[in-house]
């Protein structure tokens, strides 16, 4: 099935759109079952990305969030399906998807700036990575953190930590960043701060992003649009256009636009039993 599932999605991506028209990230008929336990993870997802867009998918644990996001980064093969980053499927990790975790994952004997250039070292060699070394500066500026390429992991906070994980992603130019709830782990104030820094970084550099949230409202106040996923199997029950005027401020949080969405996503993921 899987030989089968590739060779068509070859010939799906031979024949795609010019790359002007078609859009940075397609997923279409997706399905992923566990073969081990006869699990179906996710049923029939689909599921779009345009260039310069913000999306997010929302929904309780189990309903296929993780999932999806492996398939997207290669890091797990669909059942069945079409998986497509920029006219190319996606069969394995590649060099333009950018990934980042709710953890910095920073090696603490490296400082700021040779973790930011770790993936150039690994894939090309140290000489290589040493190249790179004023892009990754131009990234600490970017974030905020131009005093902070010779400091260390240990001395950095943990909103701090992110935003060289966020220089690490970005440090190949990726197609598209996959963001695995980056900033869970911090505490409110932090994290409301790092949710609107990472709005104008993805402004600024036009960035196609994908995010896997819990929190409703942090997922509205990001995206362009929200997958609401609902589970048994794990499947897109609805697709939510956020019309909100970017860039975006953590005071619309207390508007009544604002509020009708995010009570329109809890109705959904009510409807399950999911909240």
């Amino acid at each position: 099935m899987e030989r089968a599932v590739t060779e068509q999605s070859l010939h799906d991506a031979a024949n795609a759109k010019p790359a002007a028209e078609r859009p940075v990230f397609e997923i279409s008929r997706l399905t992923k079952t566990y073969h081990r336990n006869a699990f179906t993870a996710l049923s029939n997802v689909n599921l779009t990305l345009e260039k310069g867009e913000f999306a997010s998918v929302i929904g309780s644990s189990g309903c296929g969030k993780s999932t999806l996001l492996k398939i997207m980064a290669g890091l797990m093969p669909p059942t069945s399906g079409r998986v497509v980053l920029d006219g190319r499927p996606v069969m394995g990790p590649r060099e333009d998807i950018g990934m980042m975790f709710q953890q910095a994952t920073l090696l603490p004997w490296k400082t700021a700036l040779e973790n930011i250039i770790l993936p150039i070292e690994i894939r090309e060699g140290k000489a290589a990575a040493r190249k790179y070394r004023t892009q990754a500066q131009a990234l600490l500026d970017l974030v905020g953190l131009s005093r902070a390429a010779d400091v260390y992991p240990s001395e950095l906070s943990g909103g701090m930590a992110q935003r060289v994980s966020i220089c690490r992603m970005l440090i190949s130019d990726p197609s598209v960043l996959l963001l695995d709830e980056p900033f869970s782990a911090l505490d409110e104030l932090t994290r409301d701060f790092m949710n609107m820094e990472l709005q104008r970084i993805c402004m600024e550099r036009h960035a196609t992003a994908f995010l896997v949230t819990h929190s409703i409202p942090e997922a509205v106040i990001l995206s362009d649009k929200i997958y609401v996923m609902q589970s048994n199997p794990g499947h897109v029950a609805e697709v939510v256009d956020i019309d909100l005027p970017r860039p975006r401020k953590l005071d619309m949080i207390n508007t009544n636009k604002f509020g009708s969405i995010v009570a329109h996503i809890r109705g959904l993921l009510e409807q399950e039993g999911q909240i």
